[in-house]
């Protein structure tokens, strides 16, 4: 069972403390979705209702789902539902057209994922976890990885390479890596 799912089973039981443990970990990738779709100012407000909500319906987890998408869904009925209830006298379209899209899911589906990487990442050694982030969200190369951490270039191939099978190894299904090890 991975965090997310674990943190779930956690929820489903009235866990109080697995409550703080998914908004540690996830309410900065929730919030930066909420954004997106509701704006700055009201974004933190759809945040608490959506973690709220989250605590009242803990119960109706299942942990053979993935805990991120049914988060990030609640989010997305909270995101429709605070633009329902504006009353602009001009509503933007595109913005409602992204939002809804296939009814939302494919959105809500990166969101998730992007949330499990982060995660993921997060449970990265250090020196692994810096390797990746300079490599995938500052785009370097792994030549120009070496210069700017004063490491051997195959030092950074070597800290890439485990970082991404360590990675994959934390995104794998539960299922999936039970198979595999056992």
């Amino acid at each position: 069972m991975d965090s997310g799912q674990s943190i779930g089973a956690r929820l489903a039981r009235r866990d109080e403390s697995a409550l703080e443990d998914a908004y540690a970990a996830y309410a900065p990738s929730v919030l930066t979705y909420l954004r997106r779709y509701v704006g700055a100012d009201e974004a933190e407000d759809v945040l608490q209702r959506t973690f709220l909500d989250v605590w009242r319906n803990a119960g109706r987890y299942d942990p053979a789902q993935r805990f991120t998408g049914w988060l990030f869904t609640i989010a997305h009925r909270r995101a429709i539902d605070t633009l329902r209830t504006q009353r602009h006298a001009v509503v933007d379209v595109d913005a409602l057209r992204g939002l809804v899209g296939e009814d939302g899911r494919d959105t809500v589906d990166r969101y998730a994922d992007a949330a499990d990487v982060r995660e993921a990442l997060s449970r990265l050694p250090e020196h692994e976890r810096e390797t990746l982030r300079l490599a995938y969200f500052e785009d370097l190369t792994q030549v120009e990885i070496a210069a700017r951490t004063d490491v051997p270039l195959g030092t950074v191939k070597a800290r890439s390479s485990r970082g991404l099978r360590h990675l994959a190894a934390l995104m794998r299904p539960a299922s999936e890596a039970e198979v595999r090890h056992g």
